[in-house]
């Protein structure tokens, strides 16, 4: 096979070592690295002494990103390929034939790698992540107090949407305060919640002990804790997202798109659709396409490959929140492939769909526009007209159409 790269160079990421292969026209040269900082400093100057033009890896969660980073500062041009493509021969695993194998396909051009973006998105996309997983755990801790209450036979969730609200707020911490009569908590309600004070006063009718009363104080302190994070956290964002306004509120005219999840999407995969040829690799990219497993003329399951979870999962709350939403063209996407494959299949298709709206805005810089929950019935008038007709002849009836006049 044709050598592409004269000088080259595999590693094999794990969390504690670092197993190297560097391949020249003299021949190749295995070393073990330890993960230390000054360990992976002795790394990137071997490779550098050997004068490789490109380093390949395979790792394993985010053991990757610090020689990752260390390479890409010395311009030496890293890749991270993905393990599936690569797989060793079966019976020669080992992370010296992992790291030789790696640099062979690498010298060979055999390899392609994965998208890694570059550093400042790669920054922005940590930020992005770790508010959610704030809100995440903001949302587990709601739960956890809502259990507490539940075990105290306090149905407050029963009559106020909103545990947390200021009504149920007030009326939680006077419970913690020792406050029992109902009739006194009751009075805690404002505006809308204020007609239901009856029901909140046998809502409120329960028994809380002393521990129980403990872990809301606690929770409750957690959780405006976490708001106030989340609150830091989002002023971070905001500023390091103020360059992408604009595509930022292109990707907000999308139905079900809110603001957090278009900075969601905008950190995931950036605004420079270029590295993707059409809406479909983006997708394809994301792991919202269907897979392929077919042999002998026989269709397998086609289930969608992991591709990136914190992307797809913003993009099926998305789905499923505009599935709630009237007159709109995702809305009847959804109802028309739910009632056929269900819920979870149609929030797929619908994100799908999203994605690839993306995809075209952030190509064309053009808002969104609404085709209308008509829009099927509008595309297939014809064919509904005729089988619409065939069933009332089936019947015995004689049928005319005509149109209606304006």
């Amino acid at each position: 096979m044709e050598v592409l790269h004269e000088r080259c160079c595999g590693l094999d990421v794990h969390k504690k070592s670092i197993t190297a292969c560097i391949i020249t026209a003299k021949g190749k040269e295995i070393r073990t690295f330890p993960t230390m900082t000054q360990n992976l400093m002795e790394l990137v100057d071997w490779v550098k002494q050997n004068r490789c033009t490109h380093v390949a890896m395979e790792s394993t969660g985010d053991y990757w990103k610090p020689i990752y980073n260390l390479l890409e500062l010395e311009e030496l041009q890293p890749m991270v390929v993905n393990a599936q493509h690569i797989k060793a021969v079966p019976g020669r695993k080992t992370d010296v034939k992992d790291a030789e194998w790696i640099a062979k396909l690498l010298r060979h051009g055999l390899v392609q790698g994965s998208f890694i973006p570059n550093r400042e998105q790669r920054e922005l996309r940590e930020i992005v992540r770790y508010r959610r997983s704030i809100i995440e755990e903001r949302t587990r801790e709601v739960n956890r107090l809502q259990k507490v209450l539940e075990g105290g036979n306090i149905k407050l969730s029963s009559v106020a949407s909103n545990v947390l609200g200021v009504s149920g707020r007030d009326m939680l911490e006077a419970m913690i305060k020792g406050e029992t009569d109902t009739s006194v908590l009751a009075d805690f309600a404002q505006k809308r919640l204020k007609v239901k004070k009856e029901q909140l006063k046998l809502a409120l009718d329960g028994r809380l002990g002393a521990h129980q009363l403990f872990m809301l104080e606690k929770q409750i302190a957690h959780i405006d804790n976490l708001n106030e994070l989340i609150e830091q956290v989002d002023t971070e964002i905001d500023q390091r997202m103020a360059p992408f306004a604009d595509d930022l509120k292109l990707l907000d005219s999308i139905p079900g798109v809110g603001k957090r999840t278009a900075e969601q999407i905008i950190a995931e995969v950036g605004t420079d659709m270029t590295r993707f040829p059409t809406p479909g690799h983006l997708c394809s990219w994301a792991g919202m396409t269907p897979g392929h497993d077919e042999s002998a003329g026989k269709k397998r399951s086609a289930k969608t490959r992991k591709g990136n979870k914190k992307l797809r999962s913003a993009l099926t709350e998305s789905a499923r929140a505009v599935a709630r939403k009237k007159n709109s063209y995702l809305s009847a996407q959804y109802h028309r492939i739910a009632a056929r494959r269900g819920k979870n299949r149609a929030a797929i298709a619908v994100g799908h769909t999203i994605l690839s709206i993306v995809h075209i805005l952030l190509t064309r810089k053009q808002e969104y526009v609404e085709l209308g929950f008509d829009y099927f019935d509008q595309r297939k008038r014809d064919i509904l007209i005729k089988s619409s007709m065939k069933r009332l002849e089936s019947l015995g009836l004689i049928v005319t159409i005509s149109e209606q006049t304006a």
